[in-house]
C-alpha cells in the first residue's frame, strides 16, 4: 500500500480554506450592491469585478489541489482519480472564461458544469472499485476506509449530485444562487479532504498490522485499499 504523504493532507485541507477565503475577501472588495446570497462567484472573477485577481488566484490555486490530491491518491482507483483530475482542470479553466458584464458566457458555464459533474461523480467511482463492506468469502480481509465504501461513497454522489440540481434550479430561475453556489462548492471540495483523512487512517492501521518486530514468520494482514479478488468459479 502506497502511503498519503502529509502534503497531501495539507492540500486536501486547503481547497475549502481557499474557496471560503477567497470569496469572502473578494466579496468585501465589491461595491454594495454584490449580494453573496443572490450573486455568484463566477462575479467575483468577472471582467467587470473589483479587484478580480483575487478570485482567479483562489480558483486556480483551488484546481491544483484537486490535482494534487488526484495525482497521489492510489486507493481511489484511476477512473476516480481522473474525475478529480478533470474537476481540478476544469476549475483552473474557469478563469480563461470570465462571466462577462451583461448576459451569460457558454464556455464559462460548461466549465463550471463539467467541473461540479466530476467533483460530485468521483466519490462513487471509488466507492464501486472496492467491496461494499465486510467480504464474507474472504472473513479476513478488513473492511475498506468508510470513504471509500460503497454506501458511504454513493452516498456522498447523490447528495453532490443534488445540490448540484439546487444550483441549475436556481440559475435558471431562483432567487438564491449565490447561496446554492457556494453550499455546493464548499461541499465538493471537502470529500477530498475526507477521502484523503480516510486513506491514511487505513493505511496507518495497515502498516501497524504489518510490522511485527522480531517475528520473521508473521502473517502481513491483507491491504483494505486493494480490491478483492473474487472467487474463481471454475475451482
Amino acid at each position: 500500500m502506497r502511503a498519503v504523504p502529509n502534503w497531501a493532507v495539507a492540500t486536501a485541507a486547503a481547497a475549502p480554506l481557499l474557496l471560503v477565503s477567497g470569496w469572502t475577501v473578494a466579496a468585501a472588495r465589491q461595491p454594495a450592491g454584490y449580494d453573496p446570497i443572490r450573486d455568484t462567484i463566477s462575479e467575483l472573477a468577472g471582467q467587470d469585478a473589483t479587484d478580480a485577481w483575487i478570485m482567479v488566484v483562489a480558483l486556480v490555486l483551488l484546481g491544483c489541489c484537486y490535482l494534487s490530491v488526484a495525482a497521489v491518491l492510489h486507493a481511489a482507483g484511476l477512473p476516480s482519480r481522473f474525475l478529480l483530475a478533470v474537476g481540478g482542470m476544469a476549475t483552473i479553466t474557469l478563469v480563461a472564461f470570465p462571466r462577462p458584464p451583461v448576459g451569460g458566457s457558454l464556455s464559462h458555464g460548461v466549465a463550471a458544469t463539467v467541473a461540479v459533474l466530476a467533483l460530485a461523480l468521483w466519490p462513487a467511482g471509488s466507492a464501486l472499485r472496492l467491496p461494499r463492506g465486510h467480504d464474507a468469502a474472504h472473513p479476513a480481509r478488513p473492511e475498506p476506509p468508510w470513504a471509500f465504501r460503497r454506501a458511504v461513497g454513493l452516498s456522498a454522489t447523490v447528495v453532490l449530485l443534488a445540490l448540484f440540481g439546487w444550483c441549475a434550479f436556481e440559475v435558471t430561475g431562483g432567487s438564491r444562487t449565490g447561496l446554492a453556489e457556494r453550499v455546493t462548492a464548499v461541499a465538493v471540495s471537502l470529500w477530498p479532504l475526507l477521502a484523503v483523512l480516510s486513506a491514511r487512517r487505513a493505511h496507518l492501521a495497515w502498516s501497524v498490522g504489518a510490522a511485527a518486530p522480531g517475528d520473521t514468520a508473521a502473517v502481513v494482514p491483507p491491504d483494505p485499499l486493494r480490491p478483492t479478488r473474487r472467487p474463481d468459479r471454475l475451482a
